[in-house]
């Protein structure tokens, strides 16, 4: 028998040697079998003198291909063994057991599928179906509690501005030159630019000429400084530690045959130190009298740079920039209003910071409940936006992944779950600062459920009130950030530049504490997509999250994060707070 193993096996490693009809190759290597007198049949196990019918691996006839030899080599190699006989019947149980145990738990996909992982679903609509009895009977037992008692940790230190860097400077010496820069992005964004490029000037002992602002494609606001900023205080209290012109002196302009686009246009990397200022840009300043640096969004550093210019970028973020007094003004009149209607809790509102506009949700790539006719409005915002871009060869976009992650923008709904959960009672009065949100109608109207008293900038205000805002972004931008601001609750639900500037602005004056809360989206996530949530567990999680929200108000700065987020300890200095005696 062993013999016969050999010979079979001889023969079909011949088989895939040939590359013709390999009728002669195919005899050579079996012709001592044949001379014993053996047939192919015997040694595969059928009854002496049987043959195998074409299409097997008949002596005869050569594989046709490779992938027919590579078959039979492993056929081969399963009948040498004999383990094709417990193969076979192994493979039809288990399958079997797979297949019944699938049909009796009522999952109807394969079973070789793996089930999507915990958090990687928008099931929102199904957990609020289940928790809105829930939610409806805490009102009836009043165990929300109000939103003028939710800090509880805003005294246990106390941090107030301090910038005696600033102070003590030995006023300005004469200017190496004149620095243009181009502040690119949204509101938040051309701000980190303002403030970046007045550090820059400071450090080079420059002169800043007022930001030009780039039209982005996204947010087509065409609004200059002098439109949302207040010029004439931004120059003047910025007069002792940096020097801010309006325009280009005349002599200057004559020197290029006023064309600024002659001035050479200097491209920094992203987020530079402040020696590749000193050693790269002050020579060419000192040579030029006149640079450009265009795009300026995030190039200056947040950990590789002085306190000086620390304390330059606070001083003008917290202190320079002052919204024009028509923004001012309507801005005055939106936070006099949410107090109006804030009466029963002493004027204290919440704002919310939602981004579930049309291209915030398409950038995301997330999935929510719209099916068919999301996607294709998706996918066309997408192109709109971001010609191209996500349609790159190699581009791989796993929603499921960006929702675990806590990528996915909130929806009105889950910020409703979130604060129900939070324990906030339902006459509670919002604020929502957002864009025109994606199908308004269908994602308002659960959150407008749980919280009745809801508020934005176009139902506080009229149509004549609004209007000279309406076609401007940013200005548009500039009065949720002041409603935001004077609010006693802030609610960021997506990163961004907005949150960002107003947690820190919210620290600079409220004693270090950002009075904000800042939701554990993957949490979040998770929660809401497990079926067998209660109600009460849900609670006492989100109760968790608003406890570390209001623990983590005081945050000091690590080396590399926002000065405009966590101004402590550069731009503010702990004070304990004083004894109380009796």
């Amino acid at each position: 028998m062993k013999k016969k193993h050999e010979k079979l096996v001889l023969y079909m490693r011949a088989q895939i040697r040939s590359t013709s009809t390999g009728a002669g190759v195919g005899a050579a290597a079996w012709g001592g079998a044949a001379g014993e007198g053996m047939s192919l049949g015997s040694l595969s196990g059928a009854r002496p003198g049987t043959k195998l019918v074409a299409g097997g691996c008949a002596p005869h006839l050569a594989p046709r291909n490779f992938l027919h030899r590579l078959v039979c080599l492993l056929l081969t190699i399963l009948v040498r063994r004999h383990t094709v006989l417990l193969l076979a019947p192994l493979c039809y149980v288990s399958g079997m057991l797979l297949y019944m145990g699938n049909v009796l738990s009522g999952d109807s996909s394969p079973p070789w599928i793996a089930p999507p992982p915990p958090g990687s679903r928008y099931r929102s609509p199904e957990a609020f179906a289940r928790f809105w009895p829930h939610m409806q009977q805490d009102e009836v037992n009043s165990s929300s509690f109000s939103v003028a008692n939710v800090w509880q940790h805003t005294d246990k230190e106390v941090w107030k501005p301090c910038l005696e860097v600033l102070n003590s400077s030995k006023g300005l010496q004469e200017s190496s030159g004149f620095i243009m820069v181009e502040a690119n992005g949204g509101l938040n964004q051309q701000r980190s630019s303002i403030c970046n490029a007045v550090a820059v000037a400071g450090f080079l002992n420059a002169t800043l000429v007022i930001p030009h602002f780039h039209l982005n494609s996204v947010w087509k606001d065409r609004s200059s400084f002098a439109d949302i900023y207040n010029e004439e205080h931004f120059i003047k209290s910025l007069a002792d530690h940096v020097r801010v012109v309006r325009e280009i002196p005349d002599y200057i302009m004559q020197k290029f045959q006023y064309n600024m686009t002659l001035v050479q246009n200097l491209k920094v990397k992203a987020w530079a130190p402040a020696t590749f200022y000193k050693d790269s840009v002050l020579p060419k300043l000192l040579e030029a009298g006149v640079i450009r640096i265009s795009p300026f969004a995030n190039r200056l550093s947040y950990g590789e740079v002085p306190s000086s210019m620390q304390q330059l970028r606070c001083f003008a973020n917290f202190e320079s920039l002052r919204f024009v007094k028509s923004v001012e003004a309507v801005g005055e009149k939106l936070v006099t209003r949410m107090k109006e209607r804030s009466s029963k809790y002493d004027g204290k509102y919440i704002a919310v910071h939602l981004r579930f506009e049309e291209d915030m949700v398409a950038f995301s790539c997330c999935i929510y409940d719209g099916g068919k006719e999301e996607q294709g409005e998706l996918d066309a915002a997408r192109e709109r936006g971001w010609k191209g871009k996500f349609r790159r060869p190699g581009r791989v976009i796993r929603p499921g992944a960006n929702r675990m992650n806590g990528k996915c923008p909130m929806t009105p709904l889950e910020v409703g779950l979130m604060l129900q959960g939070m324990g906030f009672q339902n006459d509670t009065p919002i604020f929502v600062a957002s864009g025109k949100i994606y199908k308004a109608d269908k994602h308002m109207a659960p959150l407008h459920q749980m919280f009745p008293f809801l508020y934005s900038k176009e139902t506080l205000l009229s149509e004549e009130e609004l209007k000279p805002f309406k076609e401007f972004s940013s200005r548009l931008a500039a009065l949720d950030y002041l409603v935001c601001l004077r609010s006693e609750v802030f609610v960021t639900t997506q990163g961004g530049n907005f949150p960002q500037f107003l947690i820190g602005h919210r620290r600079y004056l409220h004693n270090g504490h950002a009075k904000t809360i800042k939701p554990d989206k993957r949490k979040l996530a998770i929660l809401l997509d497990t079926p067998d949530c209660s109600w009460d567990s849900f609670k006492k999680e989100l109760q968790v999250m608003r406890y570390h929200s209001d623990v983590k108000g005081h945050e000091l700065r690590k080396v590399s994060a926002s000065i405009y987020t966590y101004p402590a300890p550069e731009c503010l200095c702990s004070h304990l707070p004083q004894p109380t005696f009796y």
